[in-house]
């Protein structure tokens, strides 16, 4: 057994770890489908028994979706009329859902650890929008969702409570990180953390005995233990890691699911998207919007001379912050003109999504967008979720066909980003339904 350099706790000797063990991020992407009431398990696939939910229940399975900016998902997701929960339907053939095992029918669960059984259907379309070109969901075949809801069956009972990895950001002080890294002797990609009680890793949330997944956002797995502490020196006062607990390792590993940090937990990162919402004054909102090169490379929207007692920064704005979305919509993509064309849109209120410039570093850093990030407090579910302007009056019937988009343009507003079609041949049957 190896440990980094440098790095080792006094007084905390690791163990040998076992030579047989190997954590998610050496298992390719694959997908699972536990063994139902009745079927066959797709070609490819492997089981997973789990305690019996009732008679007629069979039990959930779970997808790693992983498509290009250029194509969907291949499935349009459905509320129907007469018929419970978020429905899959429209599988494309060939398409990313199909090739993974989705099944028409199928009941949507949970989207990225988050149950959504019981959310609004814009709601449910958000998430999934907001996970880019990768996103985990959790289905029930058709016919067990119903024999579960008959039988009064708690649904969130039947899925794991947390299955996220963690995104944590160490900044060094005078003893270091605050952990060590353990890997058995003549194997790659395979690191054990200790971490030091009130030590600066700790502080950033790191658990103890969690696996190493990524460091600075590269995949770890073909790392070799003198590799892996040439690059935690090369890294300087800083370091992000993507982790993950055993019991979190454990869940990927046996559904041959890749774990990525665009499916972590980013609670305890101390960069956060901001949401302002402003209401014009007598003196207009005392902002200046410029635009300006971005860390990226790219062009950004940022804002400047604040004013002070003005409605921009008793709303909470900064001077340098970078504007990511005006009214629910992501601004990628758009020039200056198009910017203040949205902000002007409302005439006396707006709402703007914005990063500090430590932030957007940092995101740019790890090749993450924040708005993948962004969550807003849900009251009704105690989870969190992306904010959805909601429809006035009772939702129409209507398909809803969406263009291919890169992977943070998927903050939207109904009217204009989505085009909305009435669809009569569908109207007995669908209430609403969303492609993705």
């Amino acid at each position: 057994m190896k440990q980094t350099e440098g790095m080792c706790l006094p007084g905390n000797p690791l163990q040998t770890l076992p030579h047989t063990h190997r954590p998610c991020c050496q298992v390719e992407q694959g997908t699972v489908r536990a063994q139902a009431a009745c079927g066959k398990e797709p070609e490819g696939s492997r089981e997973t028994r789990c305690p019996s939910y009732g008679e007629g229940v069979g039990e959930p399975r779970f997808y790693l979706l992983t498509k290009e900016s250029t194509e969907s998902f291949g499935f349009c997701l459905h509320e129907e009329l007469g018929c419970q929960g978020h429905v899959i339907r429209q599988i494309e053939l060939g398409g990313v859902a199909q090739r993974r095992g989705l099944q028409d029918g199928d009941r949507l669960l949970q989207v990225n650890g988050h149950f959504v059984d019981h959310m609004d259907h814009l709601r449910v379309v958000q998430k999934i929008k907001a996970s880019g070109n990768q996103v985990l969901l959790a289905v029930l075949d058709g016919d067990s969702y119903e024999a579960a809801k008959s039988l009064g069956r708690d649904l969130s009972q039947m899925l794991p409570q947390d299955i996220r990895p963690r995104l944590c950001h160490v900044t060094r002080d005078k003893s270091g990180f605050g952990f060590s890294v353990s890997c058995p002797e003549g194997t790659k990609g395979t690191f054990q953390l200790s971490v030091l009680q009130d030590g600066p890793a700790d502080r950033a949330g790191v658990p103890a005995g969690c696996w190493l997944l990524e460091l600075n956002g590269d995949s770890v797995k073909s790392y070799s233990h003198t590799q892996l502490s040439r690059k935690l020196k090369q890294s300087g006062n800083k370091v992000t890691l993507l982790v993950a607990s055993s019991a979190v390792e454990e869940f990927y590993r046996l559904r041959g699911l890749r774990v990525t940090a665009a499916l972590a937990d980013t609670s305890r990162l101390p960069f956060k998207v901001r949401e302002l919402h402003l209401v014009k004054g007598p003196a207009g909102y005392g902002f200046l919007l410029k635009e300006d090169d971005c860390s990226s490379g790219g062009v950004g929207q940022f804002l400047w001379d604040v004013d002070v007692g003005l409605p921009a920064e008793r709303a909470g704005m900064r001077e340098g912050d970078r504007v990511l979305a005006v009214n629910g919509e992501s601004i990628e993509g758009l020039d200056h003109e198009q910017t203040v064309r949205r902000i002007r849109a409302r005439e006396d209120q707006v709402t703007l999504l914005v990063i500090d410039p430590a932030g957007d570093e940092f995101y740019h850093s790890i090749g993450l967008s924040p708005l993948q990030f962004f969550e807003d407090s849900d009251p009704a579910s105690g989870s969190c979720t992306p904010s959805l302007p909601s429809r006035s009056g009772s939702p129409a019937l209507c398909d809803v066909e969406v263009a291919p988009k890169g992977p943070v343009s998927w903050l939207m507003a109904a009217a204009n980003s989505i085009e909305i079609i009435q669809s009569q041949r569908q109207e007995e049957h669908t209430k609403l339904c969303q492609a993705f």
